[in-house]
């Protein structure tokens, strides 16, 4: 009896992790779509910093990161346990967030404008320590990175709805641990190329091998970090433009026929979906800073 016991505990332990390790992967998806926004902007949270400081910088909100997870992720549990009706809201919400996002990025680049805050956070003021303008930085990508964890924490919660307590427990917080991890390693990787590219110059000479691959890694450091822009803003709006399509009915029976007419055409059924969740994103996050717009104007800023 105590083998059959154990026999039984072991396999349902190993149905639970077989669970976690496939809803992980579910979950992983969708929210990497927030990642490339995520590795961009903390990449470019650390601009200014001293190149010596830029590690430390880094590890600091990482550390912030790691606090917010632990804020957000059992809160998003408590919801799912005794409101699980709010988590489609707060999905429906995080998806329209980022759409409008990804559509304030592309109307600043189509019409550009001077940001008061934005400037000050990247400049030094003259009554201000390096230490203090260290500690802004950072305090400024902890909150940053706050939005984009409770983002990704509710989009990966919205993955194991139904699920058992233990597996949602189990899947957000693997999801949130990797993530983070994820994103302030390579952060830190990306940061250094530049200098990694000088150090391998400056060590050659400007000869050889060493030195094209270092002038190779100065030249490109700036060209990922505007790629890494593009493609988070592309994902904003096919994740926000996804969820989006999921969760609002009358959107969903809208371009449903659109989709069924391309059934037979393997690369088409394959990309149409995922064109159509792009220009629903636009469009929503289009609709949304016009509300927004609106709501200022009205309220006098």
């Amino acid at each position: 009896m105590a083998g059959a016991s154990l026999l039984t505990l072991l396999d349902d332990i190993a149905t639970v992790l077989d669970d976690v390790a496939l809803m992980s992967k579910v979950a992983a998806k969708k929210t990497a779509g927030v990642l490339g926004d995520d590795l961009a902007l903390n990449a470019q949270q650390v601009s200014g910093v001293a190149a010596e400081r830029e590690i430390p910088v880094v590890w600091a909100v990482a550390k912030g990161s790691f606090r917010n997870k632990l804020i957000l992720v059992p809160a998003a549990l408590l919801i799912s346990a005794f409101i699980p009706w709010l988590i489609m809201p707060l999905l429906l919400l995080g998806g329209l967030f980022l759409c409008f996002e990804g559509a304030e990025k592309i109307l600043e680049k189509l019409f550009p404008h001077a940001h008061k805050h934005e400037e000050k956070q990247d400049e030094v003021d003259s009554d201000e320590s390096v230490e203090e303008y260290e500690k802004r930085k950072i305090a400024g990508a902890i909150r940053t990175d706050f939005i984009l964890s409770a983002e990704i924490i509710v989009i990966a919660l919205g993955t194991v709805t139904g699920a058992s307590m233990l597996t949602q427990i189990l899947v957000v917080s693997l999801i949130a641990l990797l993530m983070t991890i994820g994103v302030y390693g390579l952060v830190a990787g990306i940061v250094k190329l530049d200098d990694l590219g000088f150090y391998l110059e400056r060590t050659s000479k400007g000869k050889g091998v060493k030195a094209k691959i270092g002038s190779v890694l100065v030249s490109f450091a700036p060209k990922l970090m505007r790629f890494l822009g593009i493609v988070g803003t592309a994902a904003m709006f096919l994740v926000g433009g996804g969820i989006v399509v999921h969760n609002v009915p009358a959107v969903h029976h809208l371009i449903e026929p659109i989709i069924m007419d391309f059934r037979g055409h393997t690369i088409a059924t394959a990309i149409v979906p995922t064109l159509l969740n792009g220009l629903v994103g636009v469009v929503a996050g289009l609709a949304v800073v016009a509300v927004w717009t609106v709501v200022e104007k009205v309220r006098g800023e």
